[in-house]
């Protein structure tokens, strides 16, 4: 995707103008029929030469225009790294791509829509329904799968190698890189150093954008809107990608209201409880998980985090298993109410809520594949 990485760019006559500085661009080079919006871009970017293209990197992307996201298009991001990438018009346009793949799936089991690219994912941490719904989305759409599961120790990471030489090595052998790493920050890291899409699959306590899309597509299919809403996130908050990540999403919407219920030792950090305000997002500490789930419409629970604790043992012993979603929290949750969970799961939601119809976790992880897919075919193809 050709873009510019300047404060503030906007297309005029087929010249994309940025600032006082002014960036050639040919439309018939990339696609047909585009109609670039007005754009902000944010943070971190990186402009590169490639004949008589100059393209860019950016990793935040703001629309400022109403935007027709038609067939054809490119899409907008050149990575997924954040959740504060989305705004709410590219959300539901996400999402009806994500709806298409649902019919793909359940209809076909040999589309090729993404035959001939290959994906690599590069998982430094352990993983199971993450790296295996991305290489499920992949294959569904006709494309390969490059692999490493534990690339901590068995990639050249074991050897010395920096993350930026892992990237710019793997990009030549894939079209598209999803990773997940150990360390906040690495996947911008890596979309900053490679010229193929990156996804992060999670990096360390920091992010994980994909598992928030996935999750809000999740309350909007089962709750039937995302305005207005209640919701409880639950366990560990100070650790928890997933939680970070789902509220900064959650921020795009209307008259939502946030409860933190967690122990002490993991409550939600300062940085989202101060996005959340700034954004005019309502939000609640409390120690009463039966309060809060009456009163929400989601409660999201997350597990204690035993290996963000290191050493300290004794903190983790205080702070598992304190709140725990089981019958008695069904009783005085509201019908139209729903469980979330990222997976895996320990103890903090236990066995007998499985049964229970308002227990959405195994649903919202199928709708991952629905996420990955929709993505995987967004930074490939376009719209």
């Amino acid at each position: 995707m050709s873009s510019c990485a300047f404060s503030t760019c906007t297309l005029q006559n087929n010249e994309l103008m940025c600032n006082k500085h002014l960036v050639q661009f040919k439309r018939n080079s990339i696609s047909t029929d585009l109609s670039y919006p007005k754009m902000t871009w944010h943070n971190s970017t990186t402009c590169q030469q490639s004949g008589r293209r100059l393209q860019c990197k950016a990793l935040n992307v703001e629309n400022n225009n109403n935007y027709n996201f038609l067939k054809g298009n490119v899409f907008q991001l050149d990575d997924v790294i954040e959740a504060q990438q989305f705004d709410r018009q590219i959300l539901s346009a996400i999402f009806e791509v994500a709806r298409e793949m649902e019919t793909i799936e359940k209809m076909s089991r040999g589309n090729q829509l993404l035959k001939g690219y290959l994906m690599a994912t590069l998982f430094y941490e352990p993983s199971t329904r993450t790296r295996l719904s991305f290489e499920s989305a992949m294959k569904r759409l006709g494309g390969e799968v490059l692999t490493t599961e534990n690339a901590r120790e068995f990639s050249s990471a074991a050897k010395g190698e920096t993350l930026e030489d892992t990237i710019r090595t793997v990009e030549g052998y894939s079209d598209i890189i999803v990773m997940r790493h150990f360390e906040s920050g690495a996947a911008r890291r890596a979309a900053m150093t490679a010229n193929i899409p990156v996804i992060n699959a999670g990096d360390g306590p920091g992010q994980h954008p994909t598992q928030a899309l996935l999750d809000v597509y999740t309350i909007e299919r089962e709750i039937g809107k995302l305005d207005g809403i209640k919701v409880g996130l639950v366990g560990d908050l100070a650790n928890g990608r997933t939680v970070r990540s789902l509220a900064y999403l959650l921020a795009k919407y209307n008259d939502v209201k946030i409860y933190f219920v967690s122990p002490e030792v993991v409550k939600m950090k300062d940085d989202i409880k101060e996005y959340l305000t700034s954004k005019g997002i309502k939000w609640e500490e409390s120690a009463d998980l039966m309060e809060v789930a009456s009163k929400c419409d989601v409660v999201y629970q997350t597990r204690i985090q035993k290996e963000r604790f290191g050493e300290r043992i004794d903190l983790y012993d205080e702070a598992r298993g304190k709140y725990i979603v089981n019958r008695d929290v069904l009783s005085v949750m509201q019908e139209h109410a729903v469980i979330m969970h990222p997976l895996p799961r320990l103890d903090e939601i236990t066995v007998e809520v499985d049964g229970d119809p308002r227990a959405a976790y195994f649903r919202q992880a199928k709708n991952g594949l629905f996420i990955r897919m929709a993505l995987l075919k967004l930074l490939l193809l376009g719209w």
